[in-house]
């Protein structure tokens, strides 16, 4: 492997001259800047990144927390990142914390030391402690779609309990009576918003009660298992938002299972828009995050933050759309 004391005595110059021709600082004439980089480029010296870092205390390089990337919704997130990243000539360095606290304390504490230049974080386990050890460090953070409305840091996120909203009044609207919801996780702030959405639209109805509500994971499985808990419960239930497309996946093998024919029998709203929900049997009506554009807008901000340290925080709330399809189109 190539190092830096092979290019100095190629070039006929010192150590420290190479480096600052690296890193262009200090002084060079432009014959010795010429030599440095012609010698590089013949020798294909690559720079060894962790050092500079070390030196510049920067390094290129975006740290972006997901809870899983096995849900289609966070690869898609990411890719937003990352296009606004590379255009920018920053690295992503993708951490998945499987939601577990230790995990993400884990990260953060090694990316802390590792001088990352930014970090883009969707955590259920963040604390406003986190981030503000993070602001004392220098490194600036952007909270991505599942964030806590407490802290002061900027955050992307979108109307959750809207969307939940829009989906529970369209299987009403259908001619739904009897309307149950298979939400996500009691600890995730996204999943609590949708649900109250869902409660803001069927509470007044005298059928409804907590049995009307199964907790799920955001899973395919648990999506399947909800459902026929919800079928055990009230036999008579004809329409069911589920509060992630991937739980709506599994409520459509439950639903086949027990026999209920989708939509004229059992209407089906799930949340997210991921791509895979047109592509099922029925197709499945869902609430359309704008993923992509969160992803890219967390980065953007990102950047603002590491030109601009001393700017202002922001908060964004995106607006979500009602796509329809046939799993609620009676």
């Amino acid at each position: 492997m190539v190092t830096i004391r092979d290019v100095a005595t190629k070039a006929g110059v010192s150590v420290a001259t190479v480096s600052r021709v690296i890193n262009n600082k200090g002084q060079a004439t432009p014959e010795t800047v010429t030599k440095v980089l012609e010698v590089i480029k013949e020798l294909g010296y690559k720079p060894n990144v962790v050092a500079r870092s070390l030196t510049s205390r920067k390094s290129n390089t975006i740290a972006l927390f997901v809870p899983t990337i096995s849900n289609p919704f966070f690869p898609e997130l990411a890719r937003g990142v990352e296009d606004v990243a590379h255009s920018y000539g920053f690295n992503i360095f993708l951490c998945n914390t499987d939601d577990e606290r230790t995990k993400m304390k884990n990260y953060l504490d090694s990316l802390r030391d590792r001088y990352v230049d930014g970090i883009i974080i969707n955590s259920l386990n963040l604390t406003n402690k986190d981030l503000e050890q993070l602001h004392s460090h220098g490194i600036p953070a952007v909270t991505l779609d599942r964030t806590f409305s407490t802290h002061k840091f900027s955050s992307i996120t979108v109307k959750h309990r809207l969307g939940a909203q829009l989906a529970t009044k369209h299987l009403i609207d259908i001619g739904c009576k009897r309307i149950g919801l298979i939400r996500g996780p009691e600890d995730d702030s996204t999943a609590v918003q949708r649900m109250w959405g869902y409660r803001d639209c069927v509470k007044e109805y005298d059928w409804f009660d907590q049995t009307w509500m199964a907790l799920g994971d955001f899973s395919v499985k648990s999506g399947y298992l909800c459902m026929k808990e919800l079928f055990q419960r009230h036999p008579d239930i004809d329409g069911v938002f589920a509060s992630n497309d991937l739980m709506a996946i599994g409520l459509l093998k439950a639903a086949y299972e027990w026999g209920r024919k989708v939509p004229d029998e059992l209407s089906i709203v799930g949340f997210d828009g991921i791509d895979m929900s047109q592509y099922t049997i029925p197709p499945i009506s869902t609430i359309r995050q704008p993923i992509y554009e969160m992803g890219r807008m967390a980065m953007e901000e990102l950047m603002r933050l590491m030109r601009e340290p001393s700017s202002n925080f922001i908060k964004k709330e995106l607006d979500v759309e009602l796509i329809l399809r046939e799993s609620s189109m009676r």
